[in-house]
């Protein structure tokens, strides 16, 4: 399924880096299902494309929450994770070109979702000191929430304009007749920490009685 997403800007086709094997060549965002968008991270080797799909159908998507990560290579050829032990994909931090690798290692069991396994440091090819952030697979949580504990976690961070790349973590599962909040604009969330310097904003979500509102109102919008 082919849809109107917005692009983040990385110049040319010839301007993106050749990928690895078993590196992310594009990341889909479906957060805002209105507004998709897509970052490219480099070019398939032989002058394969890279999916653009937003769908995860196509033999070359890992969906985690609501992100595609879209591979060269097909995903079946990847071996299942482990719970808790294997790395999925370890992302590397090059701070000399503000960029980042994800390389995928293999794929996580069906409703799991990731979390930081591990960050250890790491030296780029040109000497610069980085980082390497590697994640795993975790089932989803099946725990009640307590009285007055946020459901889910929300972070997010402006990707350029108005795109917002915001990631969600679900802390508990809301009591009967309670819903948790899936957008941190809706009601029900609270604003956390922002962290200035790395211009991230941190959200809580509550469990709220009736059902989840149709329409919501996301970051961009003007009053």
């Amino acid at each position: 399924m082919h849809a109107n997403f917005q692009e983040v800007p990385h110049g040319t086709e010839d301007d993106l880096p050749d990928c690895r094997p078993r590196q992310v060549c594009s990341k889909v965002d479906l957060y805002d299902s209105t507004q998709p968008w897509i970052e490219r991270k480099c070019r398939c080797l032989g002058h394969r494309p890279c999916s653009s799909e937003l769908t995860n159908d196509d033999n070359h998507t890992l969906a985690d929450k609501t992100t595609l990560y879209k591979t060269c290579e097909p995903v079946k050829r990847l071996p299942k994770c482990r719970y808790f032990k294997d790395a999925a994909w370890i992302i590397y931090s090059f701070p000399d070109s503000n960029a980042t690798q994800q390389i995928v290692n293999c794929h996580c069991p069906k409703l799991s979702i990731t979390y930081l396994l591990k960050k250890l440091p790491y030296t780029t090819p040109s000497g610069v000191q980085g980082n390497q952030y590697q994640f795993a697979c975790s089932p989803q949580s099946r725990l009640r929430c307590s009285r007055k504990e946020p459901c889910k976690l929300f972070s997010a961070r402006r990707r350029h304009e108005q795109i917002d790349e915001v990631n969600a973590n679900t802390i508990c599962q809301c009591p009967r007749d309670y819903t948790c909040p899936r957008h941190h604009t809706e009601p029900g969330v609270l604003a956390g920490v922002t962290y200035a310097s790395e211009d991230i904003r941190t959200y809580h979500g509550y469990c709220m009685t009736g059902p989840p509102p149709d329409v919501y109102r996301f970051v961009g919008d003007k009053d």
